[in-house]
C-alpha cells in the first residue's frame, strides 16, 4: 500500500506561489512546524529571526482563515498536516566582471503550499489535557504569586504596629549635659589683659575729659560776671 503523497493529503490548504525567495530557505522552516497544532506552531515562527517565518506565518493564518470559514472547522482543532515548498521559475541575470565577461545572477521563486486538517480525536485529548495542565499551572502561579503578596503585605502592618506600640510605651529619654570648665590659654588670658588696659585708659580719658568740660564752664561764668 502506496503512502499519500505530500501534496495530496487531505485537508484546507493555502498557497504562495513565486514567492522571491529559494526553496531550500522555506523549507529549513517549514521543517519545523511539521506536524504541530496551530499553537505551537505559530509560537515557533514568532520565535525565529528568519524573513520567510513572517512569510509563512501569513500562510499559515490564511489556511486557518479557509478552513473556519469555508469548511467550518474550529481553529483549536486544527494542526499543520502537511507544508512544503516547490522551486519556482527562476530568472537569469548578469553582472558586467572584469575582462568583458558576464557573470551569471540566478533569481530564485518558490511556490509555498501549507495544509491544515482536524485532528483525530486521540490527538484532540491530548492536546486538550495540555492546554487544561497549563492554564491550571498558570492560574496556580497567579492565585500564589496574589496570596503571597497579600501575606507579605500583612507581615508588614504587624511590624509596624509593634513598632508604633514600642514606642509609645517607652518613656522619652532624658538627656543631662554637664558643664565643664574649659581651660584658658595663655593667648585668652593675654587677650582679657588688654582688653581690661583698654577700659581703664578708656576711663581715664573719659574723667580728663570731665574736668576740662568742668574747666571751660567755670571760665566763662566768671568772665560773664566782670563783664556785667
Amino acid at each position: 500500500m502506496t503512502a499519500v503523497k505530500t501534496n495530496e493529503k487531505p485537508g484546507t490548504r493555502a498557497v504562495l506561489s513565486s514567492y522571491r525567495a529559494s526553496a531550500y530557505k522555506f523549507r529549513e522552516v517549514l521543517d519545523l512546524i511539521r506536524g504541530r497544532d496551530i499553537k505551537t506552531a505559530k509560537e515557533i515562527l514568532a520565535g525565529l529571526e528568519r524573513d520567510v517565518a513572517g512569510v509563512i506565518s501569513k500562510l499559515l493564518d490564511s489556511a486557518i482563515a479557509n478552513a473556519v470559514n469555508n469548511d467550518h472547522i474550529s481553529a483549536d482543532e486544527l494542526y499543520v498536516a502537511s507544508c512544503y515548498a516547490d522551486e519556482g521559475p527562476t530568472m537569469k541575470r548578469f553582472r558586467a566582471r572584469a575582462r568583458g565577461r558576464a557573470g551569471a545572477l540566478r533569481k530564485r521563486t518558490s511556490h509555498v503550499t501549507v495544509i491544515v486538517a482536524r485532528m483525530d480525536e486521540d490527538q484532540l485529548k491530548v492536546v486538550r489535557s495540555k492546554r487544561d495542565a497549563e492554564e491550571a499551572n498558570r492560574r496556580a502561579r497567579r492565585v500564589a504569586r496574589t496570596r503571597g503578596s497579600a501575606a507579605a503585605k500583612k507581615v508588614a502592618e504587624e511590624a509596624s504596629v509593634d513598632v508604633a506600640d514600642m514606642v509609645s510605651a517607652s518613656p522619652e529619654p532624658i538627656i543631662e549635659v554637664e558643664e565643664t570648665e574649659v581651660p584658658e590659654t595663655e593667648a585668652a588670658v593675654a587677650e582679657e589683659d588688654a582688653v581690661e588696659v583698654v577700659d581703664e585708659e578708656a576711663g581715664v580719658k573719659e574723667e580728663a575729659s570731665g574736668v576740662t568740660d568742668e574747666a571751660v564752664s567755670g571760665g566763662s561764668t566768671e568772665s560773664e560776671e566782670e563783664g556785667k
